[in-house]
Order: structure tokens, then C-alpha cells, then sequence
């Protein structure tokens, strides 16, 4: 079984976070504000509903009292862009911080008077329509700003939903080599849930996995990105024998995970198949195994077809017509954008559901140093299941950099054997 990685004390945590964040703030922000051709960025949210944006810009260690405000000035030239912190939460070097009252009002005063000397052509403000991550403002907030600022400064406001695009897509190539790291604990829970110190073959049901693997991921001290999935996946014969709401995994059966986990402000996602041996097997069955083949070739596919500048919905379309060219047995692909959040905000290259074009998510264009899922799926006849069809949908997570997309961390090129 695989060895889980040594997880950090929350103390060390704290100091990669803080020298990723260093670098993030350094070289991506400028480029997300100048790209979205904003040249203020306001940041605005309360301590018990953060702005998204927001809780990627402050170190693990903080307190968010009340009004949190963050202004970003870009000052152009070696001045690069200015970052004031404009509330009571420390954030050490990372943020001027002129403000050290205990007052809302004075909050807004001072951001209107650091508005007017700076005098910015375009401000944006977190009230992007189509990336959920790009709309933290709320409506409360939105009427306090406006009431705030001089009402030049309102007409100057747009959304800033190019800059969170950029600044959540983009990862350093600090975050590209923790990335590593991230994925290896989360295959090493996958395979200690998929092995027989948690699996008793006949007793052991699905549900018990996915708790096993959300209590792992506590004792581990990292989180669940999403809520763990496990199901068994038997042909009509065996649905028919033992039930088709039966939980319990038996010889024969296919186990599919979908699950994934968050730590040093990286998510993981995957999907991954185990197979329970009968007595006297040695390994699954051919027809599987050409299967999961196949949907390897899928992946070889998807990697060699990331091109920067395409459109999430132009991924797709070449990939999948690459695919059915060379022959893979009814591909689908629905893979989106990983990093700091698990579903956005980079291009989304199709849905379970859709596969032609996803208006809007759809549109965004690749760019290098983004992450994602490399999400898809295979699907043909089984002899052993009298030619019934097995879906094999897997996952593994891939980062475009230096032009080329890649792996993080490997892939699990068979099934688990129980």
C-alpha cells in the first residue's frame, strides 16, 4: 500500500502558504489587473462571508474582523502594483496597511480619500456573471461603495471578472511542484481505501469508504474538497442477484471513486477503479482491462491536443474528434479547471451532459501554468457481461506549463486489486 506523505505541522503550513502567496501577488497579480486593463482592484467582503478572491490573497494565519477591504493600485512602471490592506486583519509585509481604527465609517472615508488621490480610469469590483468565484460582492457592500465614493469613481466601476480568471487559474511553479505533493497524499488515501485493511470482501459497503475516507482526510489534518463518492458498478446478472440497491461489495464487483481533497490552498480530484478478485482470479478480467487502456489512450489524446489560446469549447471539440479519428469507443470528456478552487475559473472543456459547447465557462482561453482535471470517459460491450456496455469514466489531474500539458504526480495505470 501506498505511504502517505508527511503532512506539515499547520506552523509550517503557514510559512509555504505565505511565501506562495508572496509570489502570486508578485507576479500574477500585475498581469491579471493589466490583462482585465483595470488599474484598481477593490476586494471587498465581511469575516463571515469572504469573498473567494479574498481568501486566496491573505496568509493562513489571520483574523477577519468585520470589514475586510483590499486595494489594488496599479502605480505602472517599476512602481508595479500597490497593495493596501484596509481593515483590522494583520497581513504581515504582504499589504500596506494605513488603516487602524475600529470603525466602519472610517473604513469607507479612507478608501474613498486613497480612490480620489490615485485617481484610477477603471476600478473592478467582484461582480463577474458568468464564474461564481467572480462574484463575491455582495449586494449589501456594493450599495455602501457606492454611497461611498464620489460619483465619477461609481461610473468608473466594472466587473473584475478577467482579473479573478487570471489571478485563480494561474498557479506559480511554487504551487506546480506542491501540487505533487497534494496529489500523492490523495492517492495514497485512495489506495488505503481501496485495499484489505479497510475492505472486508462481504461485509464492507460503499458508504463505508466514502466515511473512511473523509475521516482519513481529518485525521490527516487536510480536507475533503467535495464530498467522497464510491459506488459498485455490476453488470444486470449481478444486479439481479444480489440486489440493485445492494451496498456491499462482493467478488466480482467493480468499485469507482470520485473524490479529492484540499491542502496548502491546492484541491485534488480523482476517479479511480478497484477490482474485487473471484477465487482463483489474479487480476480483472481482459475486457476491462482493454478498456482502461483505451480510456489511457483518451488521456494521451487530451494532453497532446492543449494548444494555449484555445477556448475551453475549442479543446473539446479537438480533442474529441481526435478521438473518434484514431477509433476510442465512445469518448466523452467534461474536465474543468483545478488549483485554488476545485471547479473554476479556467476554460471548462465540456460537461457530462454537454458535449458540443458550454457557452460562457466555455469560452474561457488556456493559458500557461493552469491546472485541471483530465476528466473522461470510455464506454463499450463486455463479453463477460454478455456484451453489456461499461462506462469507464477516470481521473487524474494535469497542469498546462511550459506549452505542454502534463501530469501532476503520474497516473494510475491499472485497477486496484482487492
Amino acid at each position: 500500500m501506498t505511504p502517505t506523505p508527511r503532512i506539515l505541522s499547520v506552523r509550517e503550513q503557514d510559512a509555504v502558504i505565505t511565501r506562495v502567496l508572496e509570489r502570486r501577488l508578485r507576479d500574477i497579480l500585475p498581469t491579471a489587473m493589466r490583462e482585465a486593463e483595470i488599474d484598481m482592484w477593490l476586494i471587498i467582503c465581511q469575516e463571515d462571508d469572504l469573498d473567494p478572491v479574498y481568501r486566496t490573497m491573505i496568509p493562513l494565519n489571520t483574523w477577519t474582523p468585520i470589514l475586510q477591504i483590499l486595494i489594488f493600485a496599479d502605480r505602472e512602471g517599476d512602481a508595479g502594483v500597490e497593495r493596501i490592506n484596509l481593515s483590522m486583519t494583520r497581513t504581515e509585509s504582504l499589504f500596506d496597511q494605513p488603516y487602524d481604527g475600529r470603525h466602519v465609517e472610517e473604513q469607507w472615508k479612507l478608501l474613498a480619500r486613497i480612490v480620489a488621490e490615485r485617481d484610477p480610469r477603471r476600478i473592478g469590483i467582484n461582480i463577474g456573471r458568468v464564474q461564481w468565484a467572480a462574484g463575491g460582492l455582495t449586494h449589501n457592500l456594493y450599495s455602501q461603495l457606492v454611497a461611498a465614493l464620489p460619483k465619477r469613481y461609481v461610473e468608473r466601476l466594472v466587473s473584475a471578472e478577467p482579473a479573478v480568471i487570471r489571478w485563480l487559474a494561474t498557479l506559480t511553479d511554487l504551487e506546480i511542484d506542491l501540487f505533487d505533493h497534494v496529489v500523492a497524499v490523495s492517492r495514497s488515501i485512495i489506495a488505503e481505501c481501496y485495499s484489505r485493511r479497510v475492505v472486508t470482501v462481504g461485509v464492507t459497503t460503499t458508504t463505508d469508504l466514502e466515511w473512511h475516507y473523509r475521516q482519513r482526510c481529518v485525521d490527516l489534518g487536510v480536507e475533503v474538497s467535495f464530498k467522497p463518492s464510491f459506488g459498485l458498478v455490476r453488470s444486470t446478472a449481478a444486479k439481479a442477484r444480489y440486489g440493485a440497491d445492494d451496498p456491499i461489495i462482493r467478488p466480482g464487483d467493480l468499485i469507482h471513486c470520485d473524490v479529492g481533497l484540499r491542502h496548502l490552498r491546492l484541491t485534488s480530484d480523482h476517479q479511480q477503479w478497484a477490482y474485487v478478485l473471484r477465487p482463483g482470479e489474479e487480476d480483472a478480467p481482459k475486457a476491462f482491462r482493454r478498456l482502461m487502456e483505451k480510456a489511457h489512450e483518451l488521456q494521451d489524446v487530451f494532453m497532446g491536443e492543449f494548444r494555449a489560446g484555445l477556448t475551453g469549447n475549442e479543446l473539446l471539440h479537438a480533442i474529441l474528434n481526435k478521438a473518434r479519428a484514431v477509433g476510442l469507443p465512445n469518448p466523452r470528456v467534461y474536465s474543468h479547471s483545478l488549483g485554488l478552487y476545485l471547479h473554476e475559473p479556467g476554460p471548462l472543456i465540456g460537461l457530462p451532459w454537454e458535449q458540443e459547447t458550454c457557452p460562457g465557462r466555455g469560452d474561457v482561453s488556456l493559458k500557461d501554468d493552469y491546472a485541471f482535471t483530465m476528466e473522461l470517459s470510455v464506454a463499450d460491450g463486455i463479453p463477460e457481461w454478455n456484451g453489456e456496455a461499461l462506462s469507464l469514466a477516470v481521473e487524474e489531474d494535469v497542469v498546462f506549463t511550459g506549452g505542454e500539458c502534463r501530469l501532476i504526480g503520474g497516473r494510475r495505470m491499472s485497477f486496484y486489486l482487492i
